[in-house]
C-alpha cells in the first residue's frame, strides 16, 4: 500500500495543515473582512457596469470621466481579489492598492469641485464618491485600517 506523499507547498502558500509550525496563507475575509469583500464586491459591479454603458454609448460626452470610472472598477477587482486570496503579499498589494484609490479619491474629489468643467458628466470618485454615497473615500480608508490590523494579528 502506497503512503501518499506531504504536500510540501509552494512559494506562495508555504505551509499546509500537514506541516504543524510552518505558517499557511494569511486569510483577511475573516470577520470585518468579508464585510470588505462584499462591500468592494458591490463597487466592482456598479463602477464597471456604470463605464461599460457610458464608454459604450456616450464616450465622446465625458470620455475623462468615464474611464476614470472604469480605472475605479479594475482597482476595486483587484482589491476584491486579493483580499480574497489572502497571504502576506496579497495584503501588501491591497494595502498598495487602497492607498493609490484613496489618492484617486482625493485627486478626483477635489478636482471635480475646483474644475467642475472638466467632468461634464461624473465619476464613480467625483465629489468624494457622493453619488455612492461616501463608500468610495471611506472604504479605502476602512481597507487600509483592517489590512494593518490583520498583519498585526499573523
Amino acid at each position: 500500500m502506497a503512503v501518499p506523499a506531504e504536500n510540501p507547498g509552494t512559494p506562495e502558500e508555504p505551509g499546509t495543515p500537514e506541516q504543524p509550525g510552518k505558517p499557511g496563507r494569511t486569510r483577511l475575509i475573516g470577520g470585518p473582512g468579508m464585510l470588505l469583500v462584499w462591500l468592494y464586491g458591490v463597487m466592482v459591479v456598479g463602477a464597471v457596469s456604470r463605464s461599460v454603458v457610458q464608454i459604450a454609448t456616450e464616450f465622446d460626452k465625458a470620455p475623462l470621466a468615464y474611464s476614470l470610472s472604469a480605472v475605479a472598477g479594475l482597482v476595486y477587482g483587484f482589491i476584491t481579489y486579493s483580499l480574497v486570496r489572502g497571504g502576506e503579499r496579497a495584503r501588501r498589494a491591497a494595502l498598495v492598492c487602497c492607498a493609490a484609490e484613496l489618492a484617486g479619491v482625493l485627486i478626483v474629489g477635489t478636482w471635480t469641485l475646483a474644475d467642475p468643467s472638466a467632468f461634464p458628466d461624473a465619476t464613480v470618485w467625483s465629489d468624494y464618491g457622493m453619488g455612492y454615497l461616501f463608500i468610495p473615500v471611506l472604504l479605502p480608508i476602512t481597507a487600509m485600517f483592517w489590512l494593518r490590523k490583520s498583519r498585526k494579528a499573523s
